[in-house]
């Protein structure tokens, strides 16, 4: 059951499109969705959700505010009638970028074709910000769209990555899908996010990724990772060419994540066509174990020096380049591959 209490903000300590940060008169924090409950004030009273912080679980020590006190009611008129967190009381009319385009004349009979697009099908958030950086080394006109899926955080806004990597430019645009929200487009579904990618934000590269967080049991299917099976199915059927960027540590104290994460093993399983893989020099004695998917060995170079020059800090699990190089070599050797899939005027390199 979740716990709920009643806090007076203290302090704005930070404003976004779709976010504030506070501070709450007991030194806690809490963030606002402000596009679920509108914004607060200093000195208004709030009711936040405390439960995440109360089982220790990774939200930064945050708790979410439900509503303020101050309001009375909240009339904030949606762009369509699309509903996303449907049937909580938290339903937004997020509407979708699909009711407002023309209807599909083959809907019902035909695929549309993506034209061999590399999508780079990512499990972790941080893989985002390594693979961009990296690919501005060598594609740096190439127009990256972002589509957030909704197998962790659901709201966009909560991504300080995305902020950053949009206010640099390098994002061309952003697609929240299922019940994720707060992207430059909303869609229905991830196959759909694919094609709105490619067709309206003219993307030479999509990089699909959940927010914020992952969901992880012991058991091999009980992930929220396990989503990139679909992901790089659909992207296959769409006519796109999926490449999974290898989940891959050597710091890792938990086994199922030394290597070639076993996350992203079982996901490799559960698609039925062959797709790509990249993996650096040191995991190349684990390529033979994911056939009949395609193993490529490349060797990135020094990812961290590449995130230095960019002066883009990222890390995963409290870890950066210096800690667990594999990690990031496994992302950047997967993006290297997608910028080779595609010749400099764009022609297809041969599979």
């Amino acid at each position: 059951m979740p716990s709920f209490r009643t806090f007076r903000v203290e302090e704005i300590l930070l404003s976004r499109r779709g976010l504030q940060r506070v501070r709450l008169h007991d030194g806690s924090r809490a963030y606002v969705l402000t596009q679920l409950t509108g914004d607060v004030a200093v000195g208004d009273e709030v009711i936040a959700n405390t439960t995440a912080v109360e089982l220790g679980l990774g939200t930064g020590g945050w708790h979410v505010v439900h509503w303020n006190l101050s309001r009375r009611e909240l009339h904030e008129p949606g762009p369509g009638h699309i509903m996303k967190v449907r049937y909580t009381s938290l339903q937004v009319d997020a509407g979708s970028a699909e009711e407002h385009l023309p209807h599909d004349e083959g809907a019902t009979t035909q695929l549309p074709h993506l034209g061999g697009t590399p999508v780079l099908v990512g499990s972790l958030h941080s893989q985002l910000g390594v693979a961009l950086a990296v690919l501005r080394t060598v594609r740096p006109g190439w127009r990256v769209s972002y589509v957030m899926t909704d197998g962790a955080a659901l709201p966009m806004a909560l991504s300080d990555l995305v902020a950053d990597l949009d206010g640099r430019g390098w994002l061309a645009g952003t697609i929240t899908a299922g019940h994720a929200f707060g992207g430059d487009l909303e869609a229905v579904s991830v196959p759909s996010a694919l094609q709105l990618a490619v067709e309206e934000q003219r993307a030479d590269l999509v990089v699909v990724a959940m927010g914020p967080g992952v969901v992880g049991t012991g058991r091999a299917l009980g992930t929220t990772a396990i989503e990139t099976a679909a992901v790089a199915s659909a992207a296959s059927q769409l006519g796109a060419r999926p490449i999974m960027i290898a989940r891959a540590s050597g710091a890792d104290a938990r086994e199922r994540h030394r290597g070639i994460s076993h996350h992203t093993r079982t996901s490799l399983a559960l698609v039925p066509t062959p797709v790509d893989v990249a993996l650096p020099p040191e995991l190349a004695d684990e390529a033979a174990s994911l056939a009949p998917h395609r193993a490529h060995v490349i060797d990135p170079g020094d990812v961290g020096a590449v995130l230095a020059a960019a002066d883009l800090r990222v890390t995963t699990m409290g870890r950066g380049p210096e800690d667990d190089p594999m990690f990031f070599r496994s992302v950047a050797a997967a993006t290297l591959l997608a910028a080779r899939s595609t010749t400099e005027d764009g022609t297809l390199c041969p599979e």
